[in-house]
């Protein structure tokens, strides 16, 4: 159920509403728009007289939602939710481009690579340092030592950095990273999404490759009923038919998210295509349909990563996409 009040409510009268409302046995999430204030009522709400609240003086109107995602449906929040991580801005028309290589490999890699991503434009460090595989046998990433040379990267270049968690046995090690990244394959770890809820730092949630929106939006849910509003939804291409692509890079998302949500919506067109060459344009698309973001992998050497080097970009072919993503954000304002 939502409740819609009046402009011009007092605090009093709204403290006494919500009050009431909880004494129910109801949650109540609180959202104050620019022009309007929206309760948001979470729980058996059946036992709710509409009808009565819809009568008092300070309440505009009153509407059941059937919608199973609540926290982060865009009914309950109208205005975009804008993510703040340093200085760094996602959502509500700030836009962010987090780049780095799919796993660390090396204090110089990541180094060198944070400082020429940085100098392109990008906004944020990206790196695995645990590497969920396919294949028990690839390399699966530095993990705790990982961490720490991405913090060294941090410090070298002032890139918040942006790193998947797969465990939460492992959220001490993630203490001092900036955006913990929950991947394809964990996101419906549900048990990892309620810890992550347990926490305040800003959660970056893949779509898994053969999930639905809805599907990312329930896992969404999770993590904000457990208490942590910071959530950035990331589409990052699904299983098809495709035979010639990694994944299908489903760029309708971006809008439909939009639309049914007030979160950021960020796009992996690296993960969803698989194929450096075929990354730019997507990028470029992904910009243009609306994105709040990208993430792109970025590699000093690709052929001899250690994962995922067919779908990086070196940091010269970064440079220039940077350029015209620049180009794409200017045409479209």
């Amino acid at each position: 159920m939502i409740i819609v009040l009046k402009h011009g409510a007092s605090t009093e009268e709204r403290e006494h509403l919500v009050e009431w409302i909880k004494n129910l046995g109801i949650d109540v999430h609180e959202s104050d728009g620019s022009y309007q204030t929206v309760l948001g009522l979470i729980g058996d709400t059946a036992k709710i007289d509409a009808d009565l609240i819809a009568s008092l003086d300070i309440v505009e109107s009153v509407r059941r939602i059937s919608d199973t995602f609540k926290c982060c449906n865009r009914r309950f929040h109208p205005d975009d939710t804008v993510i703040n991580i340093g200085d760094v801005q996602i959502g509500g028309g700030a836009f962010a481009v987090i780049a780095g290589p799919c796993s660390v490999e090396s204090e110089d890699q990541i180094v060198y690579i944070a400082k020429a991503v940085k100098q392109a434009g990008a906004q944020m460090l990206r790196g695995g340092a645990f590497k969920p595989r396919t294949s028990p046998y690839d390399f699966q990433g530095l993990k705790g030592e990982g961490i720490k040379l991405l913090l060294t990267a941090r410090k070298e270049t002032g890139l918040p950095v942006v790193t998947e968690i797969m465990s939460a046995s492992d959220l001490d090690l993630f203490e001092d990273v900036d955006v913990l990244q929950v991947g394809a394959r964990n996101m419906q770890n549900f048990d990892l999404l309620k810890a992550l809820g347990q926490t305040t730092k800003p959660i970056l949630l893949k779509r898994g490759l053969a999930n639905t929106l809805k599907e990312l939006l329930m896992s969404a849910e999770y993590i904000m009923s457990s208490g942590n509003p910071n959530v950035i939804l990331c589409e990052r291409g699904i299983r098809t038919y495709s035979d010639y692509l990694r994944n299908t890079l489903d760029l309708s998302a971006v809008p439909m998210l939009h639309e049914l949500s007030h979160l950021p919506v960020i796009v992996d067109p690296s993960h969803a295509t698989g194929i450096s060459r075929i990354v730019p344009p997507m990028a470029l698309a992904a910009t243009a349909c609306g994105a709040d973001g990208l993430i792109i992998e970025v590699h000093n050497d690709p052929p001899h990563a250690l994962c995922d080097g067919a779908q990086s970009l070196t940091p010269d072919e970064f440079a220039v996409l940077q350029r015209r993503i620049t180009a794409i954000r200017d045409a479209i304002r």
